[in-house]
């Protein structure tokens, strides 16, 4: 599965929210040194339910616009 994100660090708040075709996810870490993207990855792999490492940063890791890939348990 493919998903289109846009991040938005440094929120107040954490939250995932589906908007059309892309999923807006607000992070409270800055995106700076990785956090960002890690956080994401957490925030993701508990609101869709599966492992961190079934997601993967495929297009985007330092743009606000990012590509996700979550594999299969395959």
């Amino acid at each position: 599965m493919i998903i289109n994100i846009r991040v938005i660090p440094k929120s107040s708040r954490k939250l995932v929210r589906q908007e059309g075709d892309w999923v807006k996810v607000y992070l409270t870490r800055p995106a700076q040194d990785g956090l960002a993207n890690t956080q994401l990855i957490e925030l993701l792999a508990e609101y869709l339910g599966v492992k961190k490492y079934r997601i993967k940063i495929i297009k985007g890791e330092k743009t606000r616009c990012k590509l996700i890939e979550v594999s299969d348990d395959n």
